[in-house]
């Protein structure tokens, strides 16, 4: 028993919370753990924002879906790639920060990916729950706007905490040897597996406790990719100084 990985594969979206509070000390300590997450040369990419004022709550709730838990959770934060930061620390030596590299938007992206993480995992290990809101990308600029976020740094997705008022079931994962291989990338992705995941899924969509559907993996994927999301993101990205060359 590893009761880390317990708790891992235990995750699951909680959007539903009681009215108890998430205390000071509680949030500080998770966030201060998050940051023990691996970062790209210590750069630390990130700033995370907590939403407290409520007409700023529920504007992002609006155009995030409207999604009405991001207006009900006890805390709700909004995590930014940042490289102001470090345009900062370049002043303090004389030295003009090299902007709008490719390479730079990964960087802040995955350590805050890495952070955000991190965060869910600790405020898991306390009884917390959450869930991800990739729905503030809706609408990127009205988000900085509310929260002047200045150039340099973007919201890359929100969080919902909360201590859970409901239990749904873990979400089932594809199958481990669908997404490690040795040496090399398969020359094809085995269809007999991606069926059984999708009889799997299938499953678990008719037989959860909520939002029951009659759906799988595969015809799921194929209608979001058959999409395009958010076409306004690379003028909004390169607005704020991110991914010019």
């Amino acid at each position: 028993m590893n009761a880390t990985i317990d708790l891992m594969k235990a995750h699951r979206s909680i959007r539903k919370f009681s009215d108890r509070e998430v205390d000071e000390k509680t949030l500080k300590a998770i966030v201060a753990a998050a940051q023990c997450a691996a970062t790209s040369h210590f750069v630390q990419a990130y700033t995370v924002i907590r939403v407290r004022d409520r007409k700023k709550r529920k504007a992002i709730a609006d155009l995030a879906g409207p999604q009405v838990w991001v207006e009900r959770a006890p805390v709700f934060l909004v995590f930014c790639a940042d490289f102001n930061r470090l345009e900062s620390a370049c002043r303090l030596h004389d030295t003009k920060m090299e902007k709008g590299w490719a390479e730079q938007f990964v960087t802040a992206t995955v350590d805050t990916a890495l952070l955000a993480q991190n965060v869910l995992l600790a405020a898991e290990s306390e009884g917390l729950g959450g869930v991800f809101i990739g729905g503030i990308r809706n609408d990127c600029q009205t988000v900085c706007d509310l929260l002047e976020i200045p150039d340099q740094v973007y919201p890359v997705f929100g969080m919902c905490l909360g201590y859970p008022a409901h239990d749904p079931p873990p979400k089932p994962r594809l199958p481990v040897a669908a997404v490690l291989f040795d040496d090399r990338y398969p020359q094809e992705h085995d269809s007999a597996m991606l069926h059984e995941y999708d009889r799997v899924t299938n499953h678990y969509y008719l037989n959860r406790n909520s939002n029951l559907r009659d759906e799988t993996w595969t015809a799921q994927m194929a209608d979001f990719m058959g999409k395009v999301i958010r076409p306004q993101m690379k003028a909004f990205l390169e607005k704020k100084g991110f991914f010019l060359k």
